[in-house]
């Protein structure tokens, strides 16, 4: 269970309501808020998407979908980098309690987000740099990066200040355990995965 939500005034939200009229605008984009700079991200192709159904199936066979933590896709984590920032996951793993801490703008409280993961696009420097800080301000104690660009699988662990202590890159041919704080033995086979979000012309 997670711990109590941190309240934020509701105040005159100019980014968020620009942010919002963008998605409206544009269905299928990804909309977010960094470092109080609206980062719109195209839809994704289809690899990031077979890419992304394959990673879920670990966390399913572990059990992470049940009564004790939940793995859903693109629900947004409000962020304590900036008065509107928030970012949206391609995946997360979170308490199964998640919708009692929702903050605002369908964006949920970091306490009860215990892993996010990222499948790079286009932006792949916004998944490699910003959110790295990102996610480790907001306490976010597992952050994965599958970077499609680099053929690598990175794990980051032990959030302190804007960065994590712990970030390892893994390459095709390793199988890589997460850590213990997911709540599961979670095995990653990175060859496999990165194999999946590979485009056609790159194999």
């Amino acid at each position: 269970m997670s711990a109590a939500s941190v309240e934020r005034p509701h105040e005159h939200r100019p980014l968020t309501a620009e942010a919002n009229r963008l998605m409206d605008r544009n269905p299928g984009y990804r909309v977010e808020i960094i470092g109080g700079q609206i980062l719109v991200s195209p839809p994704p192709d289809g690899p990031h998407a077979v890419a992304l159904t394959d990673l879920m199936v670990p966390f399913l066979t572990a059990g992470l979908h049940g009564t004790e933590s939940r793995v859903v896709q693109g629900i947004g984590l409000w962020l304590p980098t900036g008065t509107e920032d928030y970012a949206i996951p391609d995946l997360s793993l979170v308490d199964a309690d998640f919708q009692d801490h929702h903050a605002e703008n369908n964006c949920y409280d970091p306490v009860c987000f215990r892993l996010v993961l990222e499948v790079t696009s286009s932006n792949y420097r916004t998944d490699l740099r910003d959110k790295v800080k990102a996610y480790a301000s907001a306490k976010v104690p597992v952050y994965v990066i599958v970077d499609r660009k680099h053929q690598r699988l990175h794990v980051l662990t032990e959030p302190a200040g804007d960065e994590y202590e712990n970030h390892r890159p893994h390459s095709p041919g390793e199988v890589v355990t997460l850590p213990e704080e997911v709540g599961a033995e979670v095995i990653l086979n990175v060859e496999q995965i990165l194999k999946a979000g590979r485009r056609s012309a790159e194999s």
